[in-house]
C-alpha cells in the first residue's frame, strides 16, 4: 500500500472507529432522537452515510463495493429525513454490518489503488466537492466525521459522559 492510501486508510480507521464507539452503547429507539428540532436523527444519517460511501465509491472504482440492501438507499433521501417513525429505518444491527460490509469493499478497492491513481479527476457530477479519486476517497473519513460529531449532542442529550 503506497503512502497516499495509508494516510487516507489511517483516517477511514479512525473514522470507523469513533462512529463504532459512539453508537456501541445506543439503542435502536435512541438513534431515532434528534439533537435538536429540524436536525436529522442519527438513524436516517447512518443511511445516509453508508448510501453515500457506496455511491461515491462506487463512481471512481466502479463495481468495486457490494450491492446495498435491496430497497436500503431509498429509505435515506431528503424526504424520509423527515420521518421519526423506527419502521422507516433499519436497527443498529442491520447499520453496522451493512456499514461494515460497506467500508471492508471501501478499503479494498484503496488497496488496488497506486499513488497516481489517485491523482485521477473524479467523475463529473461529484468534481466540485470532490475533485480526484483520492479526495473521494477522504472524503468518506470527514464526512463520517462530520456526522458524528452531530451524534455527540444526542449522547450528551441521553446523559451520556463524553468519550473522547
Amino acid at each position: 500500500m503506497g503512502m497516499v492510501a495509508n494516510i487516507i486508510k489511517q483516517s477511514l480507521e479512525m473514522a470507523a472507529s469513533c462512529a463504532s464507539s459512539y453508537l456501541e452503547d445506543l439503542s435502536d429507539d435512541d438513534l431515532l432522537i434528534r439533537p435538536v428540532e429540524g436536525a436529522n436523527h442519527i438513524a436516517w444519517q447512518l443511511g445516509h452515510l453508508i448510501t453515500s460511501e457506496h455511491n461515491l465509491i462506487n463512481m471512481v472504482c466502479p463495481g468495486s463495493l457490494p450491492d446495498l440492501p435491496t430497497g436500503f438507499p431509498e429509505r435515506y433521501t431528503q424526504e424520509t429525513s423527515e420521518l421519526n417513525d423506527a419502521g422507516a429505518f433499519h436497527t443498529k444491527d442491520e447499520y453496522l454490518k451493512v456499514m461494515d460490509e460497506q467500508r471492508t469493499g471501501t478499503l479494498a478497492a484503496l488497496d488496488r489503488l497506486n499513488d497516481a491513481d489517485f491523482e485521477q479527476p473524479a467523475p463529473e457530477p461529484i468534481r466540485e466537492y470532490s475533485p480526484t479519486v483520492g479526495a473521494t476517497f477522504a472524503l468518506q473519513a470527514t464526512h463520517w466525521m462530520m456526522h458524528t460529531g452531530q451524534w455527540v449532542i444526542v449522547r450528551r442529550k441521553l446523559g451520556r459522559k463524553p468519550l473522547f
